[in-house]
């Protein structure tokens, strides 16, 4: 028995390697190449970064996983979204600093490789590259037994933007009077999953099943991927608008990640009746017998980005928000804060 076979007969198959390049080369033929100046499969990434565009350049970088939505994913069988799922959390921190994505890195892990999963987890890095207008520039695919069940699998993401010093996006100019714009989800994203996986465990409620609400498989509604949000920001700073601030909402919902981009002296008030909630936020909260405070601090409730703008440029931003057919709800004010007040405030 040669050390190729020893090894996988101890649960790992390094004649896989050369599959994998191929695979990832089929799928990211049509990625913007620009910079980049590596093929797949090297030891690193190179990209060459284009000087002449940026006076003052800053790099911006962002790192993330899906989380156990991915346990989800399993027992369905739907893997593709989980890859768009890992651009999103990435580059969607990224535009938050009016950054434009670079190039996005994976990592993936299996117990034991599993060529189907790969593909379909391949291609949808792919596609929310593409929605990103960004490179794949490199990632590692291991195989782990022992660390995880055959069956099972792990992902990260890794993505660099760049931005012109002068035009970060840091909350610093927010001011009283400041007007919120929220973009909606596309669903529940990829936060609040252990949560969502213990309601529906505890419900005994099926995967397969349709409630009339929603008209379909709820299988099929929590496993919407993220939206992404580059082409929206992007547009928006490549027209000159005044982001003043911008939000991701993530892990920790509107109460946690709101007072990331704002001044210590202002808070938001966040008016909940200017958007209908999707029913599957609905839902969760009955069956889970979960308080309204909680929903705003675990989940999106429909809103996926915030972004913090002055009263006099909200008609023109929502119009060309639209005009990218875009929704868009406006959904609350800054206002001052008195000292040891909440920054969110929810009305």
């Amino acid at each position: 028995m040669n050390a190729a076979e020893k090894y996988r007969a101890a649960g790992v198959d390094l004649e896989k390697a050369n599959l994998l390049v191929e695979i990832v080369k089929k799928y990211s033929s049509g990625l913007p190449q620009k910079g980049v100046i590596s093929g797949i499969g090297g030891y690193a990434g190179l990209f060459s970064l284009d000087l002449n565009t940026y006076k003052n350049p800053v790099l911006v970088s962002s790192t993330d996983g899906v989380g156990t939505k991915i346990k989800l994913a399993i027992k369905a069988g739907i893997h593709k979204g989980i890859g768009i799922d890992l651009v999103a959390m990435c580059v969607n921190d990224i535009i938050t600093c009016g950054a434009k994505p670079l190039f996005f890195l994976d990592y993936l892990a299996f117990g034991k490789f599993e060529e189907k999963i790969f593909e379909e987890l391949i291609a949808g890095i792919v596609e929310g590259c593409k929605i990103s207008q960004c490179a794949l520039l490199g990632g590692e695919t291991a195989e782990m037994p022992g660390m995880y069940a055959p069956g099972d699998y792990d992902c990260a993401g890794f993505a660099v933007g760049i931005v012109e010093k002068e035009k970060v996006i840091d909350g610093s100019t927010i001011s009283i009077g400041d007007v919120l714009i929220g973009i909606p989800s596309s669903g529940l994203h990829s936060n609040g999953f252990s949560l969502v996986r213990k309601i529906l465990e505890e419900k005994q409620i099926s995967l397969d099943y349709i409630p009339e609400e929603l008209g379909r498989p709820i299988g099929e509604v929590v496993l919407t991927p993220t939206k992404i949000y580059v082409p929206i920001m992007l547009t928006l700073t490549n027209k000159g608008y005044n982001i003043k601030g911008c939000a991701h909402i993530t892990g920790g919902g509107f109460i946690d990640n709101l007072p990331r981009i704002l001044p210590q002296n202002c808070k938001v008030i966040i008016e909940k009746n200017t958007w209908e909630k999707p029913a599957i936020f609905h839902l969760l909260q009955k069956w889970g017998e979960i308080s309204e405070e909680e929903m705003y601090q675990v989940f999106n409730c429909g809103i996926g980005l915030v972004l913090i703008v002055s009263r006099e440029e909200v008609e023109e931003i929502t119009s060309l928000i639209s005009a990218l057919g875009e929704g868009y709800h406006v959904i609350g004010y800054v206002d001052k804060r008195e000292q040891d007040e909440p920054q969110v405030i929810l009305v």
